[in-house]
């Protein structure tokens, strides 16, 4: 197939979500199907991913944001009663950019990542694909519990702007996909059970366990701009941090990941480490002795989680993490909400290295047995052929 997948972000370097779901999906797709790429970007200065998509991709296109159409339409988003992110990476130059890409390469099949870039697909009739990837809707919901008094309005406006138009952009497009099935349960319409899962991976050949001296009592990474994970460092670092120092003073937290937000940066002492971006996240994982992602807030897969187990790592998290991991609490995983319980579980880790070294390897072995890039990818690709068999697709998008 000539497929045409368009992101939202250029997906490379891979340091958040969807732009690793991005990655490895061109990658694994690019063995079999003719890629071409489209993606906004922030910036001009673009040359380095460009190098490393051009190796997967028969053609890449970038186009970048201008600021000041990102003002105008998200205006007119908000008066139009969109849901606000669609402007943010909407333009009307990227929208003629991409059909005028439509007509030069006669695409089989369209595939869009997230929502908040199928306005631009608006009125192609080619079949396509959409991936909600999570419920975008409930994670707005989720972040409106922890944000300031002044943004909950706002947060509560997008997130019902939001549950109308993830149905309209359901009945845009042929084909439907979601990152697990507790997002796909999430989804506010009927619906939904025909959306098809499909989870990340894990690339094995760069995440594997190396013996290496242990430095780092606790480690949390992740994209340390995201609202989620800067909720999360926070619940680590003042709430359980202080019941773990009971009875171990001396345990210290790494918290590493890009783009550091100003409250994650207040965290740092001596006590805790906040390092920014890392330039090969591996060299964090190797030195920590246990690996905490007490998710309060956010959806989807927590792709820190499988990089940690499968780098045999043990692992802590919650019930809102693990209902999309789908691992088992005390065989592959120790899973807790209050911080109190996962100050027990650290401890209990950190004391008992027979122990920690049990739930690692069964970690490490749960992760390769269940998610692998290059099988869901090729789950996706079956669902892109088929609805190019099943119909020429008539929709406008």
């Amino acid at each position: 197939m000539k497929l045409l997948i368009l992101l939202s972000r250029v997906p490379w370097p891979v340091e958040k979500g969807d732009k690793l779901r991005a990655f490895h999906q061109i990658r694994c797709l690019s063995l079999h199907h003719e890629i071409h790429l489209f993606a906004v970007s922030d910036t001009k200065d673009n040359a380095e991913a460009h190098t490393k998509l051009s190796a997967y991709c028969s053609s890449v296109t970038f186009v970048q944001r201008s600021w000041s159409a990102v003002g105008w339409n998200v205006l007119r988003a908000f008066f139009s009663g969109k849901p606000l992110q669609t402007g943010l990476f909407y333009s009307r130059n990227a929208k003629n950019a991409l059909h005028s890409l439509v007509e030069k390469i006669q695409p089989d099949h369209l595939y869009c990542q997230l929502i908040r870039v199928a306005d631009l697909a608006k009125g192609l009739a080619i079949p396509s694909t959409i991936d909600f990837q999570d419920v975008m809707s409930v994670n707005i919901l989720r972040r409106k519990k922890a944000s300031p008094w002044w943004m909950k309005p706002v947060m509560a406006m997008e997130y019902r702007r939001l549950l109308r138009y993830e149905k309209e952009i359901f009945d845009r497009f042929d084909h439907h996909t979601i990152i697990s099935f507790p997002d796909r349960d999430l989804m506010p319409f009927a619906e939904r059970d025909t959306i098809h899962v499909i989870p990340n991976g894990v690339d094995y050949s760069y995440f594997y366990p190396v013996d290496e001296p242990k430095d780092v009592d606790i480690l949390f990474t992740g994209n340390m701009g995201y609202p989620p994970n800067i909720d999360a460092s926070e619940f680590l670092v003042n709430e359980i941090l202080p019941l773990v120092h009971q009875e171990l003073p001396e345990t210290k937290v790494m918290l590493a990941g890009a783009n550091p937000h100003v409250r994650v940066q207040h965290l740092e002492s001596s006590m805790v480490q906040v390092t920014g971006w890392v330039d090969d996240i591996r060299d964090c994982y190797v030195r920590a002795r246990v690996f905490v992602a007490p998710m309060r807030i956010g959806t989807g897969l927590q792709n820190k989680l499988l990089e940690a187990m499968a780098m045999q790592i043990p692992c802590i998290t919650t019930e809102l993490a693990n209902s999309a991991l789908g691992a088992i609490d005390g065989s592959a995983i120790f899973i807790a909400n209050e911080a109190k319980s996962i100050a027990a579980h650290i401890l209990t880790l950190l004391k008992n290295p027979s122990l920690a070294n049990c739930i690692a390897e069964e970690g490490c072995h749960f992760v390769h047995n269940h998610y692998s890039w290059e099988e869901t990818t090729e789950n996706l690709a079956q669902i892109m052929a088929n609805a190019g068999d099943e119909q020429a697709s008539s929709k406008k998008h």
